[in-house]
């Protein structure tokens, strides 16, 4: 056969082939092999057919599909691959052959799989990124400037609900104890199970390559080791989606839109019917403007009464361009300057790209496609009929070099890409990462797992700062108090004082989301579900709390007042568990699972072991770390990783979640290239 599948002690596959494209082939197998069931799910959620095997719960994702036309956009994206990069989109194509064949003989909990079609692997790309960039907090600024005026935009502005990021590093040959670079970190997700990244090891006569796969997408887009060269992205929090207000009208012919031009223009439109397991099907129109797809309301408004509707403008909808062209050139990188012609063609979603190669090359740079135009777009929701929102063009990438002493650190702060940006997250866990760096001359691949878990939480300082303000309380608030004065900050899971802070923090946020001062924020119109957790006033208090603590003024709130109702509230309740207790990861998963028991977590959303809860709302974690990795350019071997779970996705197998001990503590696994110590599987 032309193309073999080994395994190593922890069940990662690693393929050999002939060719790119029978290990695309094999890719596509041994993915569906180790993932069906993920596979379906994601087959499903590309197309806006989720509910036809989920049932009722997932229907609110299958309008917000088909309303913004991800199926049809994948389609477009590969029909311009085929005439643009031929070579690619046949990689592609022999990727979803395998996954057929590797889905031939797969049992699934619920239903049988369905053919992929050459287009779904970008269908599977968009839908996991299409919330990416968080355009829906646009929404929750026009709620928050109407109600509470221009200066909320800045109060509120941080890492939202929903939001992903990453924590990145590059420390060069310069600062090593082997004189070659080191790249490491983590990027935060969602956590799923099966988790979102594939550890996988692609070798054929033109490249031999290590990273972290996305299931139903082929190559290595993020997180990648030729030998020569690595990379590893975060994410730039970019703005490239933009909202527009439009103005419809139904004709006896179908549906208008009135344009900039002050004309009213024909819009597409048509209705599917989506399939709901155990209920009856349900309709959707479908509407497309000039602007883009009507993902919110219609020519009636929303479902409210609310005389509102939205299109939505993404890079791919308009180009026909999802950037795949990237994937087969990083595989064939042999040098820094190669990744970097490489992520030329980049897309979505718009990330900080870090490599390093063996020739003491190194790269800082921005990736993608962000279009230019009125900062007004940028913020907020624009009208449609108004000039001066059009795009003109698209900006070029921003480079960054290393600072002085050898080191690059990304963490979605306001770094190169801030030109290109509204909202950032808060610079703490960069400045962190970046503070434990400079603690020693000399670093190795072996240290990093030290930054990956570490609990330090720099926000905590506002609160705590009021607290040091607070006098006449109850002795055992007044205990409370100089007990989390002492305290050293450290989320720990075992730790008693971790867990006080948060209840006290908790207390604070819910009381700020209770006061009269908020109460128009409280409910959001009636857009689509999908959209709402950007828009739920606690967990935006919530993620904002340091601002807000650190205002000049807080619309009348008297603050010192409401923290000292929250320090007796908690003090007079049941004494606080351990962090570990209550922080707990949460997973998703296409169906329940009561064979999982939730561990206790360390960490919080801004430290660098970023596992985030919704301050006031719960502390259950459900993002965090989706994998860990450290590449050593000084040797492949040397290098580490971990998943959260496993590398298969098969319920009952030895590796379905064999790595979650090791993911809690710290700990990394061993990367193998030598296929002289794997024990081989099987030909494809």
């Amino acid at each position: 056969m032309s193309a073999e599948i080994y395994r190593d002690a922890w069940g990662v596959p690693h393929l050999r082939a002939d060719s790119v494209r029978e290990l695309a082939r094999a890719q596509g197998v041994v993915t569906a092999r180790d993932r069906a069931w993920q596979l379906e799910v994601e087959r499903h959620r590309a197309r806006g057919t989720s509910a036809s095997l989920l049932g009722p719960d997932a229907l609110p994702w299958d309008r917000f599909v088909r309303r913004a036309r991800l199926d049809d956009t994948a389609r477009r994206c590969f029909e311009h691959l085929e005439r643009r990069d031929p070579e690619t989109a046949d990689w592609v194509r022999a990727y979803v052959d395998g996954i057929d064949e590797g889905l031939a003989d797969a049992t699934l909990p619920l239903g049988t799989p369905g053919r992929w079609e050459p287009w779904t692997p970008l269908g599977v790309w968009l839908s996991a990124h299409i919330l990416f960039a968080g355009f829906p907090a646009k929404l929750w600024r026009e709620q928050a400037v109407q109600h509470l005026g221009e200066e909320a935009v800045g109060l509120f502005a941080i890492d939202g609900p929903g939001t992903s990021g990453s924590n990145g590093w590059l420390v060069s040959g310069e600062r090593t104890v082997t004189g070659q670079a080191v790249i490491a970190g983590d990027p935060h997700r969602f956590i799923e199970d099966p988790g979102v990244y594939q550890q996988i090891h692609l070798s054929c006569p033109e490249f031999d390559v290590v990273g972290l796969a996305v299931p139903g997408v082929p190559g290595i887009a993020h997180f990648g080791h030729t030998g020569t060269v690595a990379w590893a992205i975060t994410n730039a929090m970019a703005d490239y989606q933009d909202l527009y207000e439009e103005r419809l009208r139904r004709t006896g012919a179908g549906v208008e839109a009135l344009g900039p031009d002050g004309s009213w223009t024909r819009a597409s439109r048509h209705t599917e019917t989506i399939e709901v397991a155990g209920e009856e099907p349900v309709e959707v129109e479908v509407i497309e403007t000039e602007r883009g797809p009507v993902i919110a309301g219609g020519p009636e408004g929303l479902d409210d009464g609310t005389p509102l509707a939205l299109s939505l403008r993404t890079p791919p909808r308009v180009t026909g361009d999802l950037g795949f062209g990237t994937l087969l050139p990083l595989l064939r990188a042999r040098r820094v300057a190669d990744v970097d012609r490489a992520f030329d063609s980049w897309a979505e979603p718009v990330n900080v790209v870090q490599a390093a190669d063996t020739e003491g090359g190194l790269l800082h740079r921005v990736a993608g496609r962000v279009p230019v135009r009125s900062r007004a777009n940028r913020t907020r929701v624009v009208p449609a009929w108004e000039t001066g929102h059009e795009w003109q063009g698209w900006h070029d990438m921003p480079r960054a070099g290393l600072t002085e002493d050898g080191v690059a650190v990304m963490a979605n702060q306001r770094g190169p890409a801030a030109p290109l940006g509204v909202e950032f997250a808060p610079p703490h866990r960069a400045n962190r990462i970046a503070a434990l760096l400079a603690e020693k001359d000399q670093w190795s691949a072996g240290d990093m797992p030290v930054l990956h878990m570490d609990t330090y939480l720099a926000s905590a300082a506002p609160l705590l700062d009021h607290l040091a303000t607070l006098h006449d309380l109850t002795p055992q608030a007044a205990e409370l108090r100089d007990t989390l004065l002492r305290w050293d900050r450290r989320m720990d899971a075992d730790s008693q004082d971790a867990a006080r802070y948060s209840a006290v923090r908790g207390a604070v946020v819910r009381r700020l989301a209770a006061h009269p001062a908020f109460a128009a924020l409280t409910a959001p119109p009636a857009y689509p579900e999908v959209l709402l957790p950007w828009l739920g006033l606690t967990p935006r208090i919530g993620y904002a709390l340091e601002h807000l603590l650190r205002a000049e003024e807080l619309y009348g709130i008297d603050r010192p007042a409401e923290i000292r109702a929250a320090v007796e509230e908690v003090a007079a309740g049941k004494p606080s568990a351990t962090w570990g207790e209550t922080h707990r990861l949460y997973p998703w998963r296409a169906l329940p699972d009561t064979t999982f028991d939730e561990p206790g977590l360390s960490g919080d959303h801004d430290c660098v072991l970023c596992t985030s809860a919704v301050p006031g709302l719960t502390d259950l974690a459900a993002r965090g770390p989706a994998a860990r990795y450290v590449w050593d350019l000084a040797r492949r071997e040397d290098s580490r990783w971990v998943v959260p779970f496993g590398a298969s996705g098969v319920p009952g197998s030895p590796h379905h979640r064999d790595q979650l001990p090791l993911w809690l503590a710290g700990d990394l696994v061993p990367v193998v290239t030598d296929f002289e110590q794997l024990s081989k599987e099987s030909d494809v």
